[in-house]
């Protein structure tokens, strides 16, 4: 037995704090009873209805993917490009990606049918350690990347401090190989950071999530991820949540 605004949000039809909103309005039904009651539990034998359209029980799915450059972090795209979620038309379950990366980045991403999961991985109180690598036009001086590691004044407000470290640099074609480990989500967030100090950023890569790497995996590819993994992933979210409460 699961409780039922979990069951929704596991389904795909919303985040559970939205599954809980649906029950309150009185348009969810169980069995063909309109249920308001958050505590209510149900079973895998229950027909579950959300705006009287019976929701499919899916098994979740949760998966590493290594996505390429060129592609775009959605279900789908109006403008016809090619979509994370292409590169997996074997699995019948309705996943979708756990925040984004830009169409021009590439690297580890997770995709998951489990919407409760993801918006636990993406609340800011989550603080899921993101951990880039970005070659950049010009190389930055040590002062430069303190004020990375200080914070950089964005449009949307001061980015929390980062973690900088210079791994290359290479004098006659004036780029740099520089690695930033981030805990925000902005939109092209490292990007706009460069950008902010003078320095485009012409490549960028995630290479880390938390404690997850790319390991052999190759661009286009993917792995699912192991219990023990998605039950670490809950826990990292949710001690950090609790300490901010």
């Amino acid at each position: 037995m699961e409780r039922l605004q979990k069951v929704i949000a596991q389904a795909g039809i919303a985040s559970r704090r939205k599954a809980e909103d649906l029950i309150r309005e009185g348009k969810v039904k169980v069995n063909g009873k309109v249920v308001t009651e958050l505590g209510t539990k149900v079973s895998p034998n229950d027909r579950v209805e959300v705006n009287e359209i019976q929701i499919e029980r899916e098994e979740p799915v949760y998966l590493l993917f290594y996505k390429p450059r060129g592609v775009i972090s959605t279900v789908k795209d109006e403008k016809g490009r090619k979509a994370v979620t292409d590169f997996f038309p074997e699995i019948k379950e309705r996943i979708f990606p756990v925040g984004r990366l830009d169409y021009d980045t590439s690297g580890l991403l997770l995709l998951t049918n489990d919407g409760d999961f993801a918006n636990l991985l993406m609340h800011p109180r989550s603080e899921i350690e993101k951990v880039y690598v970005a070659k950049t036009e010009g190389i930055p001086q040590r002062e430069d990347l303190r004020k990375l590691e200080r914070g950089i004044k964005l449009e949307d407000g001061k980015t929390a401090p980062a973690r900088v470290k210079l791994l290359s640099s290479e004098r006659k074609k004036q780029t740099a190989i520089i690695e930033m480990s981030i805990h925000e989500g902005r939109n092209r967030q490292v990007r706009r950071m460069f950008d902010a100090i003078g320095y485009p950023v012409s490549k960028l890569k995630r290479e880390r999530y938390a404690f997850l790497t790319l390991g052999n995996l190759r661009p286009g590819e993917m792995r699912e991820l192991t219990p023990h993994e998605v039950k670490q992933l809950r826990a990292l979210a949710m001690q950090s949540n609790s300490k901010k409460s």
